[in-house]
């Protein structure tokens, strides 16, 4: 007692500040450690009269670590003790600096220990500490948003006014929930709860709406926020508007898929032209001549459609190009108004003027010195449609006695025009070769938005054989490249092919019309899909498998356990396929080879 009674200029210390003896038993205490500490210690009460100490990390200490037992123990004052947290019976915290020091006996034995609990947040150093913060909050480009631990918003930032509409005025007080979707509640829910145990929490992605009702993705970080007693008040939620890296990243992943699809289908027409060229020139030289001339034609138009970032192709270009190895000069008169003609049809119509241009200079008006070649073209305009007219006329002595019929090169042609609902007329006579070519247009000078994304495709799969000889299958296909190989793979292997076609409303009369024994169906026309063609052949219980660069998600909603063949094939795959739809019970032996693969 008489210690304690020495002790009493405690009382008077403008800080918190308590007193133990040599043991570390607390002896006597001020009304300020009191109200730090939440209540008044019991007698006897060793180290320090809080319930519990924290380090400055929030990490519990062992009470023969706090700053009073390593300065009786070391019989100095221990250097680093720095902030510590002492916890109350309501469970709320206290922040203090340390500031023990040795209390000795006249003879200069230890007598205990006095500990002064300092303000980490002295008045003077929290106005200018206040000023900054507030500067930093708000010139900060991420939102920042203060709320009570009962949800209301406290503090709102110019950034969060950018990012979600409300202003200020109209935000603070109200609920938190204001701008977090229904179904995320829950994430706001453990949020402060983590933070009311003392947990760190780590940044996580998740969304916010905005006043107009927007859905934003965010990067959201959580801190917890405390008075200057060390007590939990409220949150802070720091939200960063991560949309554009989101968009950003499904732009990319769909332009690798299309690059993917692209170039499928682009060596897939390559396949099927090497094949063509073959079966019309056996002869080694001349199929090497023709096919080069069609790669590069293939490749000439491409260049232009990355010119226009494949937004289309000027027909005038593509002419042009063709016919620019003999100069347009006196030879080659070219006319006519700008045409932009949407990627698939581009390259399907700088085939054909290819075609046009090579025959002119190998049999043609352009073989003879004196012959002349003119192309001209015009649109033609109806009540519900655009259609391109081109003429292509030779004219030369040596063309008199022109075959009538067209070369090899007609059929490519041809089709390469149905595929689009187009035309090809050739007439001859004493005057030369006339060609009219009739083509419609969706738009004139449009850029075409990219297809939905693609997947890879899967490898073809080997299917059982059997026989297809005599039976009749209907070939639905818009590369018209592609449907001529399989319509010749399949009719040397003896079918009858019916087709191909490139458009529904043909596909739909043959399958509605013509009895079929099989179907190979392009799983998209012109970019479009087909579910109402396979619906079709499905009423009428007609075996069918799909073809395309796209992966098995693409194919129609309720028709994703057909067969896929995937662009680009052999001859091998297709007869193989298309044996396994005309086998006996082939519908389950094609579902179980598909499942298997």
């Amino acid at each position: 007692m008489d210690r304690d009674r020495g002790l009493a200029w405690l009382d008077d210390l403008p800080v918190a500040a308590f007193a133990t003896d040599a043991d570390g038993s607390v002896i006597r205490h001020n009304d300020a450690a009191a109200a730090l500490w939440g209540r008044t210690p019991p007698p006897g009460t060793l180290w320090t009269g809080a319930l519990r100490l924290l380090n400055a990390a929030g990490v519990i200490l062992d009470p023969t670590a706090s700053p009073v037992a390593r300065t009786l123990r070391d019989g100095q004052v221990s250097q680093g003790l720095g902030m510590h947290f002492a916890e109350r019976p309501d469970g709320s915290q206290a922040a203090f600096l340390s500031r023990p020091s040795l209390l000795l006996t006249a003879d200069g034995e230890v007598a205990g220990v006095l500990e002064l609990m300092l303000d980490p947040h002295p008045p003077e150093l929290i106005g200018l500490t206040t000023v900054r913060l507030a500067a930093i909050v708000s010139s900060s480009n991420d939102s920042i948003v203060g709320q009570s631990l009962d949800g209301r918003v406290t503090s709102w930032n110019d950034a969060a006014t950018q990012m979600f509409g409300w202003r200020p005025l109209e935000i603070i007080g109200a609920s938190i929930l204001r701008i977090i979707p229904p179904e995320r509640i829950d994430e706001e829910e453990n949020a402060l709860a983590a933070l009311k145990r003392g947990e760190r929490l780590e940044p996580f992605n998740t969304e916010r709406i905005a006043r107009d009702g927007r859905r934003i993705a965010v990067s959201l970080t959580v801190s917890p926020i405390r008075d200057a007693a060390g007590r939990l008040i409220g949150a802070s939620n720091i939200a960063r508007d991560v949309s554009s890296r989101d968009v950003a990243g499904a732009v990319q992943s769909q332009l690798i898929e299309e690059l993917n699809h692209r170039v499928r289908n682009t060596l897939a027409t390559i396949q099927a032209m090497a094949s063509l060229s073959l079966r019309l020139n056996p002869d080694p030289e001349t199929f090497a001549r023709s096919f080069t001339g069609r790669v590069q034609a293939l490749a000439r138009v491409h260049d232009q459609l990355v010119t226009r970032e494949m937004a289309g192709a000027d027909l005038a270009a593509i002419v042009g190009t063709e016919l620019s190895a003999d100069g347009l000069g006196m030879r080659v008169a070219v006319e006519g108004p700008a045409v932009m003609l949407e990627p698939g049809v581009a390259v399907q119509m700088a085939l054909v003027v290819h075609e046009l241009a090579d025959n002119a200079r190998r049999h043609g008006a352009l073989a003879g010195r004196a012959g002349r070649v003119t192309v001209d073209w015009r649109i033609e305009a109806g009540p519900d449609h655009l259609r391109l007219v081109l003429d292509w006329r030779e004219r030369g002595p040596q063309l008199a006695s022109a075959e009538a019929s067209p070369g090899c090169g007609f059929l490519l042609i041809e089709r390469s025009l149905a595929v689009n609902g187009g035309t090809a007329l050739r007439r001859s006579g004493p005057e030369g070769i006339a060609w009219e070519i009739r083509l419609p247009l969706p738009g004139l000078a449009a850029a075409l938005p990219l297809d939905a994304p693609l997947r890879p495709d899967q490898a073809p799969h080997v299917w059982p054989e059997a026989a297809v000889q005599g039976r009749r299958v209907l070939v639905v296909e818009d590369e018209p490249l592609i449907a001529l190989e399989i319509e010749a793979e399949l009719t040397a292997a003896g079918a009858t092919v019916l087709g191909p076609v490139g458009m529904k409303e043909d596909a739909a009369l043959l399958i509605e019309n013509e009895p079929l024994d099989a179907a190979l169906l392009d799983a998209t026309l012109a970019g479009k899909p087909v579910d109402a063609l396979a619906a079709a052949l499905d009423a009428r219980d007609v075996p069918f498998a799909f073809t395309s660069g796209h992966g098995p998600a693409e194919l129609p909603e309720g028709f994703r356990d057909r067969p896929l063949l995937g662009k680009p094939f052999n001859a091998e795959a297709l007869l193989d396929l298309i044996s396994a739809l005309l086998a006996p019970n082939e519908r389950e032996k094609v579902v179980q080879l598909q499942k298997r693969d």
